[in-house]
């Protein structure tokens, strides 16, 4: 079934086959361990229909577990058994739905087809509240103090789970000591415990519109980890010698302990910056500033400049959509983007270079290759039509004429197809124990250290450091590496399911629109239609060809992202402003349906 992970005896190859052919040997493991479906009573049996299609096996259910559960209800159910002996497994129901709200039931879906599991076990959840919060004298002493060092965080205003916080002090030396403080995950979970097992399972948190799902239980991520101003906090921190020019004079990797100042909201920090007036201007405005230096150094380093509006939607108190929001990246964003960045990069750098047993370490990086050539000489070619220009004989002289392109189309019309086109011209950032440096970032050594609460890779990056540290054996290469696309497979997943969410929130907000005329830009070609964004809702719908009220045959032509009318010559080229009418929006396919309006 698809999701299953399983054995494969491959046949015999032939120079015809370009692809290698086999049959399943063994079911390693079930890819549904969670399913949404409706319960149905039968004399002797009650059994529950999945939802999802592609889970094509009605889930037995036992008698005495379906006593108080009505005939026709919506239930998640929990698969307990399913072998290969066994036709259809055996589930356990552990939630109704029936009662919840269409939305609910939408975004649970979503999750479950893609592998993330809406409860944690009991065991795990036990585990977890077995922890304590009591900071032992003995666990200070092998840690820096920076208890009395002045401490912020920076997140959104409805944030729970602070899981990095920036310390300053100017030293006597002339330089100032910047200290990126990470919640120490790593000392609370224990490796192969069933808090490690469920977090690595999951790999990351997953945000959808109104929801989140986390990687953690809350009692660490908002509780024991987050990084709540006014309390001791355990941190693994990369700490900085720095000077005005933002030149780093000495960096160190260390276990920590913090006492946050302030929990500042990244609105605070950009009033402060703008009016130069607020509480610990001082420090603030520093930050800024070398945070500002550093940005400068990476795009002249040949990083690139892919920054974009962030959309999301303003929710009423049962998850429906009443507005549209646009994020844009702000100094403040800034701030603590790029000291994450630096920590991120450092200690990929100081792992590099460190051997043990004269081998070198086994770590998980961050990479990011350079572009797809073909994608890319189409892109160039489709940028041209707007008289923008690329060298591509390196791969830094193609950043700088990216960041240029970028730049100069930020005052035309043509910039957000270019940018979106532009990325998808990019390959995709991923984990590995092969290093090939992070291509986008202009960083010859990347990793992932900075939010272990939402990520495990950081936690794997964590745990190899401070191995390191403590002079303790390292991890196995290839169980590293297979830990590694685990953690790359689910992050997919985890992107999926929020471009899914996202999309079920742009069909419920378009239901009030159905019928209205709206400025849309072309936003997709393809051979039997196109797509188009909504100006001002940032809303994407799909107009067929067999829609327009034409005779016209039209080609497709892919390079030039155009359809083209054989006789009227009318073209529908990605980037083009129209007007379109919504016919439909369907909740259940997550599409839009827009009618072309001619002025």
């Amino acid at each position: 079934m698809k999701g299953d992970t399983v054995e494969v005896a491959l046949f015999p190859t032939t120079i015809k086959k370009k692809r290698p052919e086999g049959f399943i040997t063994k079911i390693i493991e079930r890819g549904f361990k969670e399913v949404i479906g409706t319960l149905k009573h039968k004399p002797n049996i009650s059994f529950v229909i999945p939802d999802n299609p592609s889970f094509n096996k009605d889930i037995i259910i036992e008698k005495n577990e379906t006593e108080t559960y009505q005939d026709g209800e919506k239930v998640l159910v929990k698969i307990i058994e399913w072998n290969e002996q066994k036709k259809n497994p055996i589930g356990k129901i552990i939630d109704i739905l029936s009662n919840n709200k269409l939305n609910d039931i939408a975004m649970k879906e979503i999750l479950i087809q893609n592998g993330f599991s809406l409860v944690f076990p009991e065991e795990v959840l036990k585990e977890s509240e077995q922890l304590s919060e009591q900071i032992e004298d003995n666990e200070i002493k092998n840690r820096l103090d920076f208890r009395s060092t002045f401490t912020l965080t920076i997140d959104p205003y409805n944030a729970k789970d602070f899981d990095d916080a920036i310390s300053y002090k100017k030293l006597e030396n002339g330089l100032s000591q910047i200290g990126v403080h990470i919640a120490d995950v790593s000392h609370y979970l224990n490796e192969n415990s069933e808090l490690d097992k469920e977090a690595y399972q999951r790999a990351t948190s997953v945000y959808l519109p109104d929801r989140v799902i986390p990687m953690l239980p809350e009692k660490i991520s908002n509780e024991l980890c987050s990084l709540r101003p006014h309390e001791d906090k355990l941190t693994f921190a990369v700490i900085f010698e720095i000077d005005d020019d933002a030149q780093i004079k000495s960096s160190q990797i260390a276990k920590t302990i913090i006492h946050s100042n302030q929990r500042f909201t990244y609105e605070q920090i950009q009033h402060i910056i703008e009016t130069q007036e607020g509480p610990h201007l001082e420090e603030v405005l520093f930050l800024n500033s070398i945070s500002q230096k550093l940005r400068s150094q990476r795009f002249n380093n040949g990083a690139i400049n892919f920054s974009s509006e962030e959309t999301s939607f303003v929710l009423d108190e049962n998850g429906v959509p009443e507005a549209v929001e646009i994020k844009v990246s702000k100094e403040a964003h800034q701030l603590i983007e790029e000291l994450m960045l630096l920590a991120n990069k450092t200690v990929a750098e100081f792992i590099s270079k460190k051997k043990y047993n004269h081998q070198e370490i086994p770590f998980p990086y961050r990479v990011h290759d350079i572009p797809d050539f073909d994608k890319l000489i189409e892109f160039v070619d489709f940028a041209k039509k707007f008289n923008y220009q690329f060298n591509l004989s390196t791969p830094k002289t193609i950043a700088e004429s990216f960041n240029k392109m970028l730049l100069e189309a930020n005052k035309h019309p043509e910039h957000q197809i270019l940018h979106v086109l532009g990325i998808r011209t990019m390959a995709k950032a991923f984990y590995s124990t092969k290093n090939i440096g992070h291509y986008g970032l202009a960083f010859e050594h990347y990793c992932h250290f900075t939010s272990p609460i939402r990520r495990y890779p950081d936690i794997l990056v964590h745990r190899i450091i401070y191995k390191y540290l403590q002079q303790k054996q390292n991890p196995i290469i290839q169980q590293l590496e297979n830990q590694c696309v685990h953690c790359s497979e689910r992050e997919r997943k985890a992107m999926e399911s929020e471009r899914e969410g996202m999309k079920y929130k742009q069909v419920e907000f378009m239901t009030k629109f159905i019928g209205k005329t709206l400025q849309a830009v072309i936003s997709g070609v393809a051979g039997h239609g196109f797509w188009a964004q909504t100006v001002e809702q940032k809303c994407e719908g799909f107009i067929p060809l067999s829609s327009l009220n034409t005779t016209d045959e039209f080609k497709f032509i892919p390079n030039e992202f155009t359809l083209v009318g054989q006789n009227t010559k009318v073209r529908f080229q990605i980037g083009k402003n129209i007007k379109v009418k919504v016919l439909n929006a369907d909740l259940f396919k997550k599409q839009i349906e827009f009618e072309l309006v001619n002025d």
